[in-house]
């Protein structure tokens, strides 16, 4: 047995007890938190979290109120959503040829006096020099190899071009939403040491040029584009709270503080609290909170002014949820409203969590089986074709144990 089960339950029953021995304190806490915040004032609010450079946590950007709550707007008769989803499987060292796979998947689900559904798929198999390496346009002998996590944001690319690609399509006479799995942040450029290559082929060439898309789409049809993060952990509103609150200069913060613990007070007000604590307690089902900027360095240096990513939290009924909406949303009451209403409706569609991500997801995974199916064709295709199709001595070891 590779662990003790036994043992393992036990250490789950006493931090299960823990929690609940702190349940109280930690609601006390939150009253004051809130109290403290309700005292805030609006343009002390804003003039705090515009320095986000100045103190060691992420701390998201006010443009309104800093806690508040927004009511359900109503719904059009006629509507229709679009969500694509993807999954892939990574370079294989272990093969005996260098590739991946993405398979994107997705659905345009529509609502209202004429109902319809349609569900797609479709995969992309990279094996061309072109497809697995970014190269230096200015200086041909340097490249990047795209797989592991290079390869995750080459994929979420992908899919907000096929989104873009759906949208386009959609009727133009029916409000729409466009929807997103997860965050518009590409947090897989935050801290990596990527060279400017690689970003600029990443953002500029085709992440934002997919965005620039759904806002010109919004131009002549009214269609919104959201992102949807289901249980987010997220603490810059918390932050933005700390921020306000605190009465010390950037230097003792720098030494004092983290990014979700501080040891000064009354900053430690703010002390284990994420995003979703706040607005569990804050909204009603189907209100929403004011509209934040994030304060993440990755589109606040690489996305440009109309794109930047701005986020409210959506009390769905089942869960408080992270929506996430580009800066040209945010500022467009109609389309603020309309990607409120439609993923409510979404949510209680779907028990708790959007039908369109649910549907594009299952035509978009690809399981065990699938990538165990995927190796074989590829030594397959390599034999017919009279080539070598060994693998390395590693993976046959893991596939043929010998005890």
């Amino acid at each position: 047995m590779p662990f003790d089960l036994g043992e393992i339950a036990l250490q789950l029953d006493q931090a299960a007890r823990r929690l609940v021995n702190t349940r109280n304190d930690r609601h006390l806490r939150l009253e004051s938190l809130l109290d403290a915040a309700s005292r805030v004032e609006r343009g002390v609010a804003e003039a705090a979290t515009y320095a986000p450079s100045e103190r060691p946590y992420l701390a998201a950007q006010v443009t309104g109120s800093l806690v508040g709550s927004y009511g359900d707007p109503v719904s059009p008769q006629d509507w229709c959503v679009a969500s694509v989803d993807g999954s892939h499987i990574d370079v294989d060292r272990h093969l005996p040829v260098t590739c991946f796979l993405v398979n994107l998947g997705g659905c345009v689900l529509r609502y209202g006096s004429d109902p319809d559904a349609t569900l797609f798929s479709q995969a992309h198999l990279a094996t061309e020099r072109a497809d697995l390496y970014l190269p230096d346009p200015y200086n041909p002998a340097q490249e990047e190899p795209v797989s592991g996590a290079l390869l995750g944001l080459v994929r979420t690319v992908m899919e907000l071009e096929r989104l873009s690609e759906v949208a386009s399509e959609l009727p133009g006479d029916l409000p729409a939403l466009a929807l997103v799995d997860g965050s518009l942040v590409l947090w897989g450029l935050s801290g990596q040491g990527y060279r400017p290559f690689v970003r600029d082929a990443i953002v500029r060439d085709r992440f934002l040029k997919a965005l620039d898309k759904f806002k010109d789409l919004s131009q002549s049809r009214p269609v919104t584009l959201a992102a949807y993060v289901s249980l987010p952990r997220s603490t810059e509103v918390v932050n933005a709270i700390r921020r306000g609150l605190c009465p010390h200069d950037s230097a003792r913060c720098r030494q004092d503080c983290g990014n979700r613990r501080s040891v000064v007070s009354p900053c430690d007000l703010a002390n284990d609290f994420l995003d979703r604590d706040l607005f569990q307690r804050l909204l009603s089902p189907g209100w929403r909170s004011p509209v934040y900027r994030t304060a993440s360095s990755v589109p606040r240096e690489n996305y440009g002014d109309d794109q930047q990513v701005n986020f409210y939290y959506l009390n769905v009924g089942e869960e408080i949820a992270r929506v996430e909406v580009p800066e040209w949303v945010a500022r467009e009451k109609q389309l603020l409203d309309l990607g409120h209403s439609l993923i409510l409706d979404q949510c209680r569609r779907g028990q708790g969590y959007p039908v369109a991500i649910s549907e594009a997801h299952e035509q978009a995974v690809v399981r065990g089986t699938d990538r165990r199916l995927f190796k074989e064709m590829v030594s397959q295709s390599l034999e017919r074709e009279g080539l070598s199709a060994l693998g390395s001595e590693k993976d046959r070891s893991k596939r043929m144990p010998w005890v």
